[in-house]
């Protein structure tokens, strides 16, 4: 009997092994991803389409930038603002990390973040800072999920995105009825506001905008909607008594 079972097996056995032989040997429709290749082929796209295409402009450009933007956007793959808002070569002094956060001032702790301010500001004479929130944002997620209570599960993202536990703590106020999705899409609004009040706190940030040479600005962009917000915020600010 088990005899006969196994014999019953062959022809499914060897059908099998005749499907697997032929699945190998037929070439595959789908081109396997070649890292170096797509940064070649995109190079030499953006120099024949781009950069031969405006010799005046990459001329200019040699000999130094003169930007109008500064841009906070976050690091997420999805929201390059240059794609977005269709900077050209020259118009963006651009800063990308996780949720787009500014932290306070702090000579220590965020000299990276500072260093790219001061530059803008003082040495590229930028007349806006603009700081870019958007839709389904990684960061804004884990900020309204993280306890924060000492016990981090992560190195590095849980330490940044705390920056922002005053909008976590204003949108949990405010709307701490509304379902966690509606949560985070309020937080991602709200941190981009946390992130220009922490503007203020650059001394050089403040005396741009008592002289009136800089503005600062929000700026949210759906993509799953396709829309883009823009707003700034009403500050109040003296400038510096004369003794």
């Amino acid at each position: 009997m088990l005899k006969t079972e196994k014999e019953d097996l062959k022809p499914v056995a060897a059908a099998k092994v005749e499907q697997i032989t032929a699945q190998l040997q037929t070439p595959s429709d789908t081109k396997a991803f070649d890292s170096v290749e797509r940064i070649k082929e995109g190079f030499i796209h953006f120099k024949r389409e781009k950069y031969e295409k405006n010799p005046a402009l990459y001329s200019e450009l040699a000999k130094g930038q003169s930007p109008k933007y500064m841009v906070f956007a976050c690091s997420d793959s999805r929201v390059c603002p240059s794609h977005v808002l269709d900077f050209q070569p020259g118009e963006a002094f651009v800063v990308r990390n996780v949720a787009n956060i500014v932290p306070p001032y702090d000579q220590t702790k965020y000299a990276g973040v500072g260093a790219a301010v001061e530059y803008a500001v003082l040495h590229l004479k930028v007349s806006n800072i603009v700081v870019i929130g958007h839709s389904a944002c990684g960061g804004i997620k884990g900020l309204m999920s993280f306890t924060f209570d000492g016990n981090n599960s992560t190195d590095f993202i849980e330490d940044w995105v705390k920056i922002g536990i005053p909008a976590k703590s204003k949108v949990l106020t405010e709307h701490g009825d509304k379902p966690f999705g509606d949560q985070c899409t309020y937080c991602e609004k709200e941190a981009v506001n946390v992130s220009l009040s922490n503007l203020l706190t650059y001394p050089f940030v403040r005396e741009g905008l008592v002289n009136k040479t800089l503005a600062l600005k929000g700026g949210y962009y759906d993509f799953v909607n396709g829309s883009f917000e823009l707003w700034g915020l009403d500050f109040s600010l003296s400038p510096p008594l004369s003794v």
